[in-house]
């Protein structure tokens, strides 16, 4: 699906306002967030209703295939697909893009481990079919590149924290949390814990090699942990591993000016990263 420069415009806004403080009156980022979702929402509206009414034929994507199993299932109404195709890129839009750029900016500042990757996907390239799409034990073989992702999120978690609340008591080392209260784990924190990893401020994707399962398992949480694990975690991981195979293997770039990275409390960069991207020789 193509979106409106528009929309995107909207959803950039609308990730200013997750964690702002919820007061709605005209002038806080609270109530510009709830502005933004409806202009947001409006404009997916209008796309779902073109799309339905259209006698073109689209391509096969989310849109259509909701659309065509409206008949055979009644809850897929219109405002519900609006919803879903909002919460859908709510949920990835953000998150992927600003893993994609810290990625890039931590590769381009460290050419021994760019040079790594490369190597990694010309051996794919080298044996595989020429022009054919990339399998999936060949994604599960691109062991390093999982590596260089997990540092990326590990380094650069989109999220501060992950936010859960107590449905009782909760005793932990001499204190106390009341039922009812909201806690917030701290993922950005837990992953420079320098007890689990080693230099934690340094990018280094090698670590992973050596780290134990369990204490992974324990201690890198980018995607949430148990059962409220985020659903779109291996779909981003995906994303992030196809992105770099077409990237190292068909093009080169450049940073032009680097933004400065912060949390406000979303992870972001300033005034943005400009990158010059070009074809491969």
């Amino acid at each position: 699906m193509v979106y409106p420069r528009s929309y995107k415009s909207e959803t950039c806004c609308f990730h200013k306002g997750l964690m702002s403080f919820p007061l709605n009156l005209p002038g806080t980022t609270y109530y510009q967030c709830l502005k933004n979702q409806q202009k947001a929402i409006n404009i997916l509206k209008k796309m779902v209703k073109e799309r339905r009414t259209s006698a073109e034929k689209h391509v096969e994507d989310f849109l259509s295939t909701a659309l065509n199993d409206m008949e055979k299932e009644k809850f897929l109404t219109d405002d519900f697909i609006t919803t879903l195709l909002f919460g859908l890129l709510f949920a990835s839009f953000e998150t992927i893009s600003t893993t994609m750029t810290l990625m890039l900016n931590l590769l381009s500042s460290h050419p021994s481990v760019l040079q790594d990757l490369m190597a990694e996907h010309e051996s794919i390239l080298q044996n595989k079919p020429l022009d054919s799409s990339i399998k999936w034990d060949e994604y599960k073989s691109m062991t390093f590149t999982h590596q260089v992702i997990n540092e990326t999120l590990r380094l650069g978690n989109v999220a501060p924290g992950l936010l859960r609340k107590a449905i009782k008591d909760v005793h932990y080392k001499g204190y106390t949390i009341p039922a009812g209260w909201t806690i917030m784990v701290a993922t950005s924190i837990r992953h420079v814990n320098p007890e689990i990893y080693k230099n934690p401020l340094v990018f280094n994707p090698y670590r992973w090699k050596d780290l134990d399962s369990h204490i992974i398992s324990k201690n890198f949480t980018p995607f949430g942990g148990g059962t409220r694990q985020c659903v779109g975690a291996e779909y981003s991981r995906v994303i992030l591993a196809i992105f770099l195979h077409v990237l190292v293997t068909k093009y080169r770039w450049t940073i032009i000016k680097e933004g400065k990275i912060g949390r406000n409390p979303l992870l972001g960069f300033g005034d943005g990263v400009h990158m010059k991207f070009f074809e491969k020789q």
